[in-house]
């Protein structure tokens, strides 16, 4: 009976917490919807950028000069809703982790928000005019190159997600050294399948030009070296403290 009691609390606060992120997103998407226009113009500034002379960007479906800002506002929202989701998530899971486990886990929370956001600048102001500089130039003669708005969202969130997940990669080896998953000196060991692999993953999560293939594996390649990097700092610093306690 008291199994099924603490089951039942503990579904009575995750839906609390689930609904303290649907506000939460809410909130920041109808703060946003006044300037739903402005804010996809910014967004596709890159774009728009290296156009070519003479040619915009179109709208092909018929509600697509409305709904395209909408579903922009909507997913940027839960991009800056991210640390609201991730708090909630934390503090579900926090009262059934150790202490040792919440010294740890605290910094790795704020750390992977940080580097999902480095990821979204980094694809918005890196990879955005890079690509959107190469494909006109490689438009066949005698076509038209003007994207259509609908189209470019997509890519847009594909890579926006794309690159916030990919930053997340030295989080990930952390967690797996320090839960004993793996070792840092296995890690290594497995360098040449990690670069093959973040490779394979550029193809899969980006558009299919060279260019931000590579611009994705080479960035993970560096982040997963960081990852083996802080958790051998870690797991060293925590095989010094266990003597102590």
């Amino acid at each position: 009976m008291a199994d099924q009691q603490t089951f039942i609390s503990h579904l009575i606060e995750l839906r609390g917490r689930l609904v303290k992120i649907v506000v939460a997103i809410l909130v920041i998407v109808v703060v946003q919807l006044p300037f739903a226009g402005k804010i996809y113009s910014i967004m596709a500034q890159p774009v728009m950028a290296y156009l070519p002379e003479g040619s915009s960007m179109i709208a092909t479906g018929v509600l697509s000069p409305f709904l395209t800002p909408f579903k922009m506002v909507f997913i940027l929202g839960i991009i800056l809703s991210m640390p609201i989701i991730l708090y909630q998530i934390w503090a579900f899971v926090a009262p059934g982790l150790y202490k040792h486990e919440k010294r740890i886990a605290k910094p790795l929370l704020f750390s992977s928000i940080f580097l999902f956001y480095l990821g979204c600048l980094f694809a918005y102001f890196i990879i955005f005019p890079i690509l959107f500089q190469f494909i006109p130039s490689i438009s066949p003669v005698g076509v038209n190159y003007m994207p259509d708005i609908n189209s470019y969202l997509d890519i847009v969130v594909r890579m926006f997600f794309a690159f916030g997940l990919a930053f997340e990669v030295p989080i990930a080896v952390i967690l797996m050294i320090l839960m004993g998953v793996t070792t840092p000196e296995k890690l290594a060991n497995n360098r040449p399948y990690v670069i093959v692999g973040v490779f394979v993953l550029g193809m899969i999560l980006t558009p299919p030009d060279m260019i931000s293939q590579t611009l994705m594996a080479i960035p993970m390649w560096l982040l997963f070296e960081l990852g083996i990097i802080m958790g051998r700092i870690l797991k060293r610093r925590r095989s010094e403290e266990k003597p102590a306690e």
